[in-house]
Formats: structure tokens, C-alpha cells, sequence
């Protein structure tokens, strides 16, 4: 794999990891689009793939590295002690668990069936457009409320929204913000929330892949494209959730929604003429 291919897909990941706009969508459409043959192998692919996600974990927890550590000592905490969390950042370790545990179970189940049937260019040009168009409308809500108001229903609704970004093009990110603007928090709020909820899933992902890839070897002259995949999409996950959290404090999500929909668009009228 020629390493300007990593370079340009770590960018891409760190990118559209955090922004609305989903990360597995455009790394399906960007080799499909360019013609790229490298990562059509399923061994290089998942190699790549643990890489990139590895880099964007980074990026989450060094940029709310405070905040997890205060969430973490406080769960361990509660838990040592055998109480209820009461006291907020206890509520909140808890809760982020919780709304984990839905995408892991649909994963589990789900896996072969994603990995066969979705992720065809029509499917993610479909989903970039319609789930984009539901970020809309749920964006025309005002909710005021902030991260310290998330409670269980919460969890589980934003939770069981983030199964549906298993659909390359639906955007975890995305459909988090979307539930999270639903249940009346404001866009700051909703963006933290997405944020946070991806530390617990990506870390869960990636020390399964890596255990996978443990027993099955990294393919031979890979690791230097893995290399600069994980730095690449680690500095440029950071930047985006630094932005997108700057963004939303002033805007609406209206720019991501065009431009998934100008996309999605774009997709479907290449295959319809045939140019791919």
C-alpha cells in the first residue's frame, strides 16, 4: 500500500470519524471512487482498519482526557464502594457504558450480515442523504439542555440510535448528534455526548480487531502504512473535534446536512451514468 494512500485515508478517518458525515462511508467510497485495488484484500483491509480507528481513539481521549479520567475515578469508585452513582460525573461513567451496550450487542449479532449486505456505493449514497436529511429536521429543535442533564432514557435512546451507524453512511457521529438534539440538548451538548459515547465503543472495537489481528499477523510491509495511518487520522480526529465542537457552539449542523446530501447525490449519479 503506497503510503500516500495512508496518509490521505488517515486523514479521511480522523475527518469524518467526528463530523456528521461517516467515516466507514467515505472509506468505502474514496478507494471505490479513485479506483484504489490495495485494500480490496480482506487481510489488508482489516489491518488498515484497526490502524484507523486506533488513531481517532487517540484523538477523543487526549482531546476529553480530563474529562474521562474524572468520569473513570468516579465510576471505579461507585463501584468499589458497592452504591448507587449518585453524584453527577458517577451518573455520567455509568451512563456512557450504558449507552454502549446496544451497538456491541447489534455488532455481535450483526457482524456477518454488515459485512455482506451494506457498504455498496447505492447504500451509502441512500444513507449519507437520508440520514443527513433527519440531522436536519431533528437540528430544528431548541434544546437548551446540557451534558450534566443526561440521564438513563437518554443513554439508551442516543444508545440504540448509535446501532444504526453499523450502515456505512448512516455516521455514528451523526446519529448520535441527531438523537441527542432530539432528546432536547442543546448542539454543544450533543456533540460532547456523541464524543464521549464513541470512547467506549472504538475502545471495544479496536481491542477486539487487535486481538484478531494478534493471532493473524499484520501482513508483510504493512506496518509502516499502519504507522502512519494511526498518526495521521490521531492529529486530524483531534483537530476535527476541536472544530466541530467550535462550529456548533454558534452554528447549526445545516453545512454538514448539504454537504452529505450534495455526496450522497453525487454517488448516485455517477452509477446512474456509468461512470463508475
Amino acid at each position: 500500500m503506497p503510503l500516500i494512500q495512508a496518509i490521505i485515508l488517515g486523514i479521511v478517518q480522523g475527518v469524518t470519524e467526528f463530523l456528521p458525515i461517516s467515516s466507514s462511508g467515505h472509506l468505502l467510497l474514496l478507494p471505490w471512487g479513485l479506483g484504489w485495488e490495495e485494500l480490496e484484500s480482506a487481510s489488508l483491509k482489516k489491518s488498515f482498519d484497526v490502524a484507523l480507528h486506533l488513531g481517532t481513539l487517540i484523538a477523543v481521549v487526549g482531546y476529553f482526557r480530563r474529562d474521562l479520567l474524572r468520569y473513570g475515578l468516579a465510576g471505579v469508585s461507585c463501584l468499589l464502594q458497592r452504591r448507587r452513582p449518585v453524584q453527577t460525573d458517577e451518573r455520567l461513567a455509568w451512563l456512557l457504558v450504558v449507552a454502549t451496550i446496544p451497538a456491541v450487542l447489534a455488532g455481535l449479532v450483526l457482524e456477518s450480515f454488515i459485512e455482506q449486505a451494506l457498504g455498496s456505493p447505492v447504500v451509502i449514497a441512500v444513507s449519507l442523504i437520508g440520514f443527513g436529511l433527519l440531522l436536519w429536521w431533528a437540528d430544528r429543535s431548541s434544546g437548551v439542555r446540557k451534558v450534566e442533564e443526561l440521564r438513563l432514557r437518554d443513554a439508551l435512546l442516543v444508545g440504540m440510535a448509535q446501532t444504526l451507524a453499523l450502515n456505512p453512511g448512516t455516521s455514528r457521529s451523526g446519529i448520535t448528534m441527531t438523537a441527542a438534539r432530539r432528546a432536547g440538548f442543546g448542539r454543544d451538548a450533543a456533540a460532547r455526548i456523541s464524543f464521549l459515547m464513541s470512547v467506549p465503543i472504538t475502545a471495544g472495537a479496536v481491542t477486539y480487531k487487535l486481538a484478531q489481528l494478534a493471532r493473524e499477523g499484520v501482513p508483510e510491509g504493512f506496518l509502516e502504512p499502519m504507522l502512519w495511518g494511526i498518526g495521521t487520522s490521531a492529529v486530524a480526529g483531534w483537530l476535527a473535534v476541536w472544530g466541530t465542537i467550535r462550529l456548533v457552539r454558534t452554528h447549526t449542523f445545516t453545512v454538514f446536512v448539504i454537504y452529505r446530501v450534495a455526496l450522497g447525490s453525487l454517488v448516485l449519479v455517477a452509477l446512474t451514468a456509468g461512470w463508475r
